[in-house]
C-alpha cells in the first residue's frame, strides 16, 4: 500500500471528522497530526508530502476517532494555551477557555505589584498561573475539592516555574482558609443551570467534570455561597472577581450586593455578553 502523506492523511479525516459533527474539522484534523508528529503546523505544510511510518498512520487514526466521538482535542493532546501559558490538562479539570481571559484582565487591572489572592475552585490552575505570571509580587493559594485537579494544577505550576508561589489546598471553598484574608479572591465557579448540562455540546457534556461545571437549579448556587463568604476572607479595598454566564449579570449583581460587596461591576466578554462580575470590601471604585 502506498504510503500515506501529512496532506492526504488531513483532508481524510477533516472530511471523517466534518460528517461526525465536529464544528472545526480541518483545524482539529491538523492539530491533532501536529500533536502525534511531535512538530508544528505550519510544519506539515513543509513537509506534506513526507511519507509516514505506519506507526504514526496508526496513532493518528486512534486520535481522529477519539475526536469523532467528539472528545476534545484538549483532552486527546493532553494539552491546552491560556493566557499564552502552555498548560497540561486531562478530564479531571475543565478546558480553559478564551473568554475566561476576560477574568484574568478583569483582575490585573484591579491588582497592585503585590498581594497574596485566592483561586476559589482553581482546576487545572490556569487563572492563578496566568496571574503570578503577571505580577511577579503577588502569591496565590488555589483551592479544589478535587484531588485530581490539585495534581493536574500542581504540575502545571511546576512546568512553568511559579510552585514556590502557588500553595495548592485541597477542600470546599473557603474550608481550607478560615481566618484568612486577601487581597483578591477570584473564581471561575459552576455557573451552569443543572437542568442545561445534558444540552451543552457533547465535548462539554460528555467528557468535562460535571461537578465544575453543575451550578444548581438557577446555575447560581456555588455563586452565592462565594459571595457570602467574601466579607471574611477579604482584607479592606479587596476585590472579589468571578465568571458568570451570559444573561446572568442582574441576579449576580443582587447576590454581590446582598453579601454586603460595594462598586459591583458586570463585565462583558468581546460579543458584548455578561462575562465577569467585580465586588470589592469596602468603597467602590
Amino acid at each position: 500500500m502506498k504510503p500515506r502523506t501529512p496532506l492526504e492523511l488531513v483532508r481524510l479525516a477533516a472530511g471523517y471528522l466534518a460528517e461526525k459533527g465536529v464544528s472545526s474539522p480541518r483545524l482539529d484534523a491538523e492539530v491533532l497530526l501536529a500533536h502525534v508528529l511531535g512538530v508544528s503546523r505550519i510544519r506539515l505544510y513543509t513537509e506534506f508530502d513526507k511519507p509516514l511510518e505506519p506507526a504514526e498512520v496508526a496513532a493518528y487514526r486512534e486520535a481522529v476517532r477519539r475526536r469523532a466521538r467528539r472528545e476534545p482535542v484538549a483532552y486527546i493532546t493532553g494539552e491546552r494555551e491560556f493566557w499564552s501559558l502552555r498548560l497540561r490538562v486531562d478530564p479531571r479539570v475543565l478546558i480553559p477557555r478564551p473568554e475566561t481571559e476576560v477574568l484574568v484582565e478583569t483582575c490585573l487591572a484591579r491588582m497592585g505589584a503585590e498581594g497574596v489572592l485566592l483561586d476559589l475552585g482553581t482546576g487545572s490552575g490556569a487563572v492563578a498561573l496566568a496571574l503570578l505570571s503577571e505580577r511577579p509580587g503577588w502569591r496565590a493559594v488555589g483551592v479544589d475539592l478535587s484531588a485530581g485537579a490539585l495534581e493536574v494544577a500542581r504540575e502545571n505550576a511546576r512546568r512553568l516555574g511559579l510552585a514556590d508561589r502557588l500553595d495548592l489546598r485541597a477542600g470546599d471553598l473557603y474550608g481550607p482558609v478560615t481566618g484568612e484574608r486577601f487581597d483578591l479572591v477570584v473564581s471561575n465557579p459552576p455557573y451552569v443551570p443543572s437542568a442545561e448540562l445534558d444540552r451543552l455540546e457533547p465535548e462539554v457534556a460528555r467528557y468535562e467534570p460535571r461537578g465544575a461545571l453543575d451550578g444548581g437549579p438557577d446555575g447560581l448556587a456555588v455563586i452565592r455561597r462565594i459571595a457570602s463568604g467574601g466579607r471574611r476572607h477579604l482584607r479592606p479595598g479587596g476585590s472579589l472577581v468571578l465568571e458568570i454566564g451570559a444573561g446572568q449579570g442582574p441576579a449576580v449583581r443582587q447576590v454581590l450586593e446582598h453579601a454586603g460587596l460595594a462598586g459591583v461591576q458586570i463585565v462583558p466578554d468581546p460579543a458584548g455578553r455578561d462575562r465577569v462580575a467585580v465586588g470589592r470590601l469596602g468603597p467602590g471604585p
